[in-house]
């Protein structure tokens, strides 16, 4: 008896299918955006083996600042809004002992900012951002008051910048002498203690 005719393969050739997907994973990988958490420059002080000599602390030089878990903020116990936060600051930095509530004199105002750990990371950097803010436009003052009103602050850092080929050797040790002032005038002293839980409405 003859035999019919073989029918033709049905198998599909999966031959080329992983250059289809190594194809569409690398097409994913170059079009998905990744969100990045955005972050914060902090100089942490020079190790030193010798102890830190004794500080006295004063209450009236110490702005606390409370966030609880619902982001809002309790300062010196008065609930207050994120955009007056940079004006308080600023008023107990520059006091220099006229208000009995604010700081003596700038170089020893220090603000207390104490996290609850519900708070979240976008009202943290908001208010980092509102009390370096609060620093720099203070800082931005005295350096007017040096330069006769022609840099800011950044501008005599720049300057003052041993990498800075814009400026002269003359220029650069004027600019290093006016930033060490204005330092140590108001030096930043912002406390941070470990979050805990602070309560909320």
């Amino acid at each position: 008896m003859a035999k019919g005719k073989s029918r033709g393969s049905t198998e599909i050739n999966a031959s080329s299918m992983a250059d289809i997907a190594f194809l569409l994973l690398i097409f994913f990988l170059v079009t998905t955006t990744i969100d990045q958490d955005k972050g914060i420059l902090h100089g942490l002080p020079p190790w030193s083996e010798d102890e830190p000599p004794p500080v006295d602390l004063r209450e009236k030089n110490v702005l606390e600042i409370l966030v609880n878990a619902n982001n809002q903020l309790l300062v010196e116990g008065k609930y207050m809004d994120i955009s007056e936060l940079r004006e308080i600051t600023m008023k107990h930095i520059s006091n220099n002992g006229k208000l009995p509530n604010f700081s003596v004199s700038p170089d020893k105002a220090i603000v207390s900012l104490k996290n609850d750990r519900g708070t979240s990371y976008d009202i943290y950097i908001q208010i980092q951002n509102e009390l370096k803010a609060a620093y720099s436009e203070l800082r931005d003052i005295e350096a007017d008051k040096l330069s006769g009103g022609n840099m800011t602050y950044k501008q005599i850092s720049d300057c003052a910048d041993p990498l800075n080929q814009d400026t002269n050797d003359k220029e650069k040790k004027q600019c290093k002498a006016w930033k060490g002032e204005i330092k140590e005038l108001i030096p930043m002293k912002i406390s941070e203690a470990e979050p805990e839980n602070v309560g909320g409405e």
